[in-house]
């Protein structure tokens, strides 16, 4: 395995293309290097100079008096790959590849030079980040091998100073973002760990990095800055590590718009993936997704601050001695799916004993300025925190002066060392840069984005619910050898679509049953079907090649009389034939009408990075239209189909309203953990499965699933590229 140690830890670093000149990116990474404490040694290695930055220089990596652990390289491209091997050569164990014009750049001289570093890293075993990159920065060791101006010496220091606190590593692909997270994020006294810049990721990735982050157990939190997931059981892996430790990770992912793909692919060669999908693994497995920088400093910070004592719920008291202010946070809290409810009368009646008529206790606290000269923010917050009405508490402050701030310390220290409860802190005004220290070192995230403080609070809440949920067993119903056995003789043909009749025996195995129905092969049978049903009858065509049966004329619904269904027969037969000459007809399928309900379409979809993803979407207009869908990984037990359904924009029209009965849910929440299973068990023989409709009748009256497609994997001609 490569030794990350010796890349992150090393003894002694050897900087390949060392430069004194400043105005050189070899030259500011050289300066950089050299100008911060870093107690082990650095050695120039360069043909041009003797010495460079009062240090001496070495025309090869051969010609060290002994190998270092790291090797940086900023040389042309086109020479990497052999002063990456003279490297692994000479015992180096493991190099950052800083230099530029690989996988990213057109054409194929890149790609082919960058697979020649990764064979290179996979035959001597190196640990490598890049190419492509732009370094790292390992501040407890002030090692700091990148060109990057925010990790300059003397800009500030690379940990903040006061009582030690958490810290927070971040990994990007992307080099200047991932060292800006540093920047923004040392600007409001958070302490790092580690910046670490991945680049093209041709050996290393971000998650083999995340793995030695967390198995340290140094870090508190992470921020990824994602192109690209190579490895999805790498991810997986982390993630549900990173959970079990109750470190959270904060992401974000390039590639959300057709834009964002573009932009991924053309920085670092990366197949930006269906946002989609990532989306669904980032809410399976706890990711908290940030789309700004400062957003995703902000929650990281509130984790950190907040570490131990999450809130157990979304219900929020505000504290305030400006109203307007108290307000704005109510509104914001509200549209971030927190509640602001009114406090106990215990909890008032202790307030009104200490606020001006003019104040109110109800919640927001509006002290008013009078109240919180007298008691202070620490003698107010004291006197709402434990009320059994709220979860946690967001102070609504002006740090624009330290002073204030700086005469109740002691108050505000002891309040945030006993309360069970998470505080946050929104400054209203901007912070003096004392007061942001002051605020740190009491133990306190201070906030200046409003919508931050409400996101970062709802987000710890969501974070505490959803490791709780994955700290138990997950219950997922194990599949009997009948239903196996069943679906693989259901799949023993050769077909490479199945529509809904060749599908029923499929979906029967697992206990998914669709409508009743007969498949007529002429008129004569199709009246007779129908007679048999006794009521209006749905008429389908039956095609592996049809798979837009209505877009086709290949449906008929709600046809009654026996003549009715002769004529319909004979017109969506030769509707077919007409759309698609060498279609395959396998004849008409005659179904009694389903009851109403509320229409749900739900299906597999293989992603092409993470494999079978479950969809759930509501029907009709609002899949096609407001694109209403949820995705999930699998496997899936009930109570996370039921979690998906919560998610829907239309989860609502589940419940009973306008004299509506509720939808029978559990059977809903059934037909989803069937189909999820079907899926895992068949993920190397299903490419899709499409239930669309299934219908939805009041509680207690289960589901009918109207249609049925199944696209098979890897059997005879290409599968339809999609369908609805």
């Amino acid at each position: 395995m490569p030794d990350i140690n010796a890349l992150l830890w090393p003894r002694h670093v050897a900087l390949i293309g060392a430069s004194p000149d400043l105005d050189s990116l070899r030259g500011r990474i050289t300066h950089t290097l050299v100008s911060h404490p870093f107690a082990g040694q650095i050695t120039p290695v360069t043909r041009s100079h003797a010495e460079v930055m009062g240090r001496t220089a070495y025309p090869s990596i051969a010609a060290l008096p002994e190998p270092p652990q790291l090797a940086v390289l900023i040389v042309p491209a086109q020479y990497i790959p052999q002063e990456l091997e003279r490297c692994a050569l000479a015992g180096v164990k493991a190099a950052v590849v800083l230099s530029s014009g690989f996988a990213e750049a057109p054409g194929d001289s890149g790609a082919s030079l960058q697979r020649e570093i990764a064979a290179i890293a996979r035959r001597y075993d190196l640990a490598v980040i890049g190419p492509n990159a732009e370094g790292f920065a390992n501040t407890a060791a002030a090692l700091c091998p990148t060109f990057s101006p925010a990790l300059e010496a003397g800009a500030r220091p690379l940990l903040p100073g006061g009582p030690e606190r958490g810290q927070v590593t971040v990994l990007a692909q992307s080099g200047g973002i991932g060292f800006s997270f540093f920047d923004h994020g040392r600007a409001k006294e958070l302490a790092f760990r580690y910046v670490v810049t991945t680049g093209n990721e041709a050996c290393l990735e971000t998650m083999d990095i995340a793995e030695f982050v967390l198995a340290e157990g140094k870090t508190q939190a992470l921020i990824l800055l994602l192109e690209d997931i190579k490895n999805p059981a790498t991810l997986r892996r982390v993630a549900e590590q990173a959970l079990r430790a109750g470190v959270p990770i904060i992401t974000a992912k390039i590639g959300r718009s057709e834009a964002g793909v573009r932009a991924a692919a053309s920085h670092t060669a990366a197949l930006a993936g269906a946002y989609d999908a990532y989306r669904a693994m980032f809410e399976r497995y706890g990711l908290i997704e940030g789309f700004d920088i400062d957003e995703m400093i902000d929650l990281a910070g509130a984790f950190l601050a907040c570490r131990g004592r999450l809130p157990a719920g979304k219900r929020v008291a505000i504290c305030t001695a400006s109203g307007g202010g108290g307000g704005w946070m109510a509104d914001t809290c509200a549209a971030a799916g927190l509640e602001v409810p009114v406090l106990d009368a215990d909890t008032r009646a202790r307030l009104d004993l200490h606020l001006p008529a003019y104040g109110t206790s109800q919640n927001p606290v509006d002290a008013t300025a009078q109240a919180v000269h007298k008691i202070g923010y620490a003698g107010l917050a004291r006197l709402v925190i434990d009320s059994p009405t709220i979860d946690g508490l967001i102070l609504v402050v002006t740090a624009r002066s330290a002073k204030n701030l700086a005469r109740q310390r002691a108050d505000l220290e002891a309040l945030v060392a006993t309360a069970a409860k998470p505080i946050l802190m929104w400054s209203y005004t901007l912070p003096a840069a004392s007061s942001i220290t002051l605020v740190r070192d009491m133990g306190y995230a201070l906030i200046t984005d409003i919508r931050n403080c409400a996101r970062a609070f709802a987000a710890m809440a969501d974070y505490r619910t959803l490791r709780e949920r994955f700290l138990k067993p997950i219950e997922v119903r194990p599949s009997m050898p009948a239903e196996r056995a069943a679906a693989t003789a259901a799949l023993a043909g050769g077909e490479p679509v199945l529509c809904e009749w060749e599908a029923r025996p499929l979906l029967a195995a697992y206990g998914i049953n669709s409508l009743a129905g007969t498949l007529a092969t002429s008129a004569d049978a199709a009246v007779a079907a129908a007679a048999a049903i006794g009521g209006p009858v749905a008429l389908k065509v039956q095609s592996p090649d049809i798979v837009h049966k209505t877009e086709a004329g290949a449906v008929l619904i709600n046809v009654a009389s026996p003549s009715a269904v002769r004529s319909g027969y004979g017109k969506i037969v030769a509707a077919a034939t007409d759309r698609l000459p060498s279609a395959r007809i396998r004849g008409v399928l005659v179904q009694p009408m389903a009851a109403p309900g509320q229409e749900v379409i739900l299906g597999i979809k293989r992603d092409a990075t993470f494999g079978p993803m479950l969809l759930v979407g509501l029907g009709g207009v609002n899949v096609e239209v407001l694109s209403d869908v949820v995705l999930s990984p699998l496997p899936l037990a009930a109570d996370a189909a039921r979690g998906l359904l919560s998610r829907l924009k239309g989860a609502r029209l589940f419940a009973a309203h306008r004299g509506r009965p509720p939808r029978d849910v559990e059977a809903l929440v059934d037909v989803i953990e069937r189909l999820a299973r079907l899926a895992a068990d068949f993920a190397a023989e299903i490419a899709e499965i499409d239930l669309n409709p299934v219908i939805v009748h009041a509680q207690g009256e289960g589901v009918s699933i109207v249609d049925a497609l199944v696209v098979r994997r890897g059997v005879g001609a290409p599968a339809p590229a999609s369908f609805t």
